[in-house]
């Protein structure tokens, strides 16, 4: 008898390497809590950046490994529970603040699309080697500010170059190291557990 692992099925996900429960509908429920709660303990952790209304965080990085870890699904209900909570009162956005609007709200909006896409990336696949994992977190990034930067603008009627300037310029050396970061440590898990494409 082989102790080799078998082969994860195309279109899987880390979260889909759980054992299977009786109750799937709780375990997806406790994957996208999870996943909300981990994205409000990431933005704790905040650099303020001089002449930026946005810090430095980790909550872009945990986005984008609950997409990659939860799959487009659950990544996005995961996203869209931290955003509804958050808006709702809860103060884990940003430096223990809550609520809707604020010139930094437009990340939220812009993690929530790239968690989702992230997701559907790794399905595909783009968490299993490094090359991979570097697009996709380029991708997942680039989403984020796709929405964040014009929100930017718009919140604080700054010009559409200033907004690059105070709101993804100072990001980029930040936004490689936490992509370095998911490049190690996404494809590693898939090797330890044995079970790559």
């Amino acid at each position: 008898m082989s102790t080799a692992a078998a082969p994860i099925r195309t279109g899987a996900v880390l979260a889909d390497l759980l054992p299977a429960a009786r109750h799937r509908y709780a375990v997806d429920t406790a994957l996208v809590l999870g996943g909300a709660a981990l994205t409000g303990i990431a933005a704790q952790i905040a650099v303020p950046v001089p002449g930026s209304p946005v810090p430095v965080t980790g909550q872009t990085f945990a986005a984008l490994l609950v997409g990659s870890a939860l799959g487009a699904r659950r990544g996005f209900l995961a996203l869209a529970a931290y955003a509804v909570i958050g808006m709702a009162g809860m103060p884990w956005f940003t430096g223990g603040t809550s609520g809707a609007g604020g010139a930094s709200f437009g990340y939220i909006l812009g993690m929530l699309l790239a968690a989702t896409v992230v997701g559907a990336l790794a399905r595909r696949g783009g968490d299993r080697s490094v090359a991979r994992t570097a697009g996709t977190m380029v991708v997942g990034s680039l989403l984020t500010y796709a929405v964040g930067v014009p929100y930017l603008a718009l919140s604080t009627g700054m010009s559409a170059s200033a907004a690059v300037a105070a709101g993804l310029t100072p990001f980029l050396v930040g936004d490689a190291l936490k992509a370095l970061l998911a490049m190690g440590a996404l494809p590693a898990t898939w090797k330890l557990v044995g079970r790559r494409d």
